[in-house]
């Protein structure tokens, strides 16, 4: 009879006091700064040695705000390891690589090799950070990129909070009377609640798992019911049908079509991988044409319900979703846009053609905003406050203006929270019921809407959705963003041009 033997991960897991050791990195490219950044966000009081013989800009502006940080630039040797506890080697040239761990070996020096594993004493971890908690992930050298998925997923259902809840558990820990059986009885009585209301939540989950898919399929149901009847009303002369079927083909602008067709494409790709730019690159284009401000919006949301939709459905698959985040976005973004889709109308009504001023130094401003995002560096997670303030007018802003719901609830939540996936996928849910409002109040003040413009935007939007869901988090978001930001402004500021020559 044979036995098959089960691998398991055999590393033994410790945290390390660096600050008190002396640390060497081999190597000053783009993953010598990864190492680098690493140990400075966990431990910035390190005394670390960097030798390289090329060191890349990043890494200089950053040793310049650390002043244990010292960088020698040149060929790596042997007595680099003099005075080191620990090494990084951060190169990618295995035979190198290879000769540095003999090196460290043989003074005794534990050593990581990046992407070597067979060459590694240690592995750095993927690391969660809850104030005073740590929580390190291993996948025992094979995957990276699952420690990073998996890291995301911890951080976000671990709440900020824990950490007063660790502070509070230490001041009951040191007022607990007793020997030391009592003290544990009293702590584990006191911490089980932690453990069931974990379990009732587990259950809540998987029904709200349900809960929201069959939502928002029932509203776009709803939505094409309302889109067919116009469409049957408008377009269908039933009493000459067959007579007026080539004048109804007719109407048909097929340029205007693949334009739109286009636009919604793009428009959702950007949105539904970035969590911003559908409404303002949409909004950009059909302004630059010469459509009116609050039709350009009513066709944007009546298009975004379906592109939305799809990728709010597909984020909720791929299980992009905060439930509490969302919650707190929805209701008070749908008040937002039913209010700003009001303001819109009531400017189309008045003939305020002047509105296409202030609407394309808004655009244009989102723009400069995106832009902004690429070069701002990453702030430390911090608790999101007046959401739901950031919700409603966002949601005004996007009614009344045809665009910004993404950059401005998405770039804003960013900056407060540590993952960027469960943001996106938290915004562009709620970003489905925010143009739903937006395009009923639209239709029901308007009257009217160009169906096969927006059929153009919806059928590129649809197509783009669960692409741009699987790519979140994948694509350059610098580069994109800088992409975005420098349309929406050479856009807007042609539109201006416009306008302006006009009056």
């Amino acid at each position: 009879m044979s036995t098959t033997s089960v691998e398991s991960n055999q590393l033994f897991p410790v945290f390390l006091k660096l600050e008190n050791l002396r640390l060497l990195i081999v190597g000053g490219g783009h993953v010598g700064m990864e190492k680098l950044q690493a140990v400075i966000n966990n431990s910035p009081a390190t005394n670390i040695k960097l030798v390289a013989k090329e060191i890349s800009s990043n890494i200089q502006l950053l040793a310049k705000e650390y002043p244990n940080i010292q960088l020698i630039q040149k060929p790596y040797s042997i007595d680099d390891f003099d005075n080191i506890d620990i090494a990084v080697i951060a190169i990618n040239d295995t035979a190198i690589s290879t000769q540095i761990v003999a090196d460290a070996r043989s003074k005794g020096i534990l050593v990581n090799a990046a992407d070597k594993p067979e060459l590694c004493d240690f592995y750095l971890s993927s690391i969660v950070r809850k104030g005073n908690l740590k929580i390190a992930i291993s996948t025992n050298g094979k995957s990276p990129t699952i420690a990073k998925r998996v890291k995301e997923v911890i951080t976000d259902l671990i709440p900020n909070e824990l950490d007063d809840v660790l502070n509070n558990m230490q001041s009951i820990r040191n007022n607990i009377s007793g020997d030391f059986d009592e003290k544990v009885k009293q702590l584990n009585e006191l911490t089980k609640v932690l453990v069931s209301k974990q379990s009732n939540l587990q259950v809540t989950s998987r029904d709200e798992q349900k809960k929201w898919p069959r939502i928002v399929l029932w509203s776009l149901l709803g939505f094409v019911v309302i889109l067919v009847s116009h469409a049957l009303l408008s377009y269908v002369p039933f009493g000459t049908l067959l007579d007026n079927g080539k004048a109804i083909i007719n109407t048909i602008d097929t340029h205007t079509f693949l334009l739109m067709l286009l636009t919604g494409f793009l428009a959702q790709m950007v949105d539904g991988s970035m969590g911003m730019g559908y409404g303002t690159i949409s909004t950009t284009f059909l302004l630059a044409i010469g459509v009116p401000p609050a039709i350009v919006s009513s066709r944007v949301h009546s298009a975004r319900v379906f592109s939305s939709g799809v990728a709010g459905f597909s984020h909720h698959r791929f299980g992009n979703i905060n439930k509490k985040l969302f919650g707190t976005l929805v209701w008070p973004g749908i008040i937002g846009a039913i209010a700003g889709a009001a303001l819109a109308v009531w400017a189309h009504d008045k003939n305020f053609s002047w509105v296409r001023i202030p609407l394309s130094i808004y655009t244009c401003y989102l723009g400069y905003f995106i832009i902004r995002k690429a070069y701002k560096k990453k702030s430390q997670s911090d608790k999101v406050k007046r959401a739901g303030w950031l919700a409603t007018v966002g949601g005004l802003m996007d009614a009344f203006a045809g665009g910004g719901w993404g950059a401005l609830v998405t770039s804003t939540l960013i900056a407060k929270r540590r993952s960027p996936r469960y943001v996106i996928g938290s915004v562009c849910l709620a970003e489905f019921f925010v143009v739903l409002a937006s395009a009923i109040t639209f239709f029901i003040l308007l009257k009217h809407l160009p169906i096969m413009d927006v059929l153009g935007l919806i059928m590129g939007g649809v197509v783009a959705g669960p692409i741009a869901a699987r790519l979140v988090g994948r694509l350059p978001i610098k580069t994109t963003y800088l992409s975005v930001g420098v349309l929406v402004i050479a856009t807007s500021i042609f539109t201006l041009y416009k306008v302006i020559g006009k009056l």
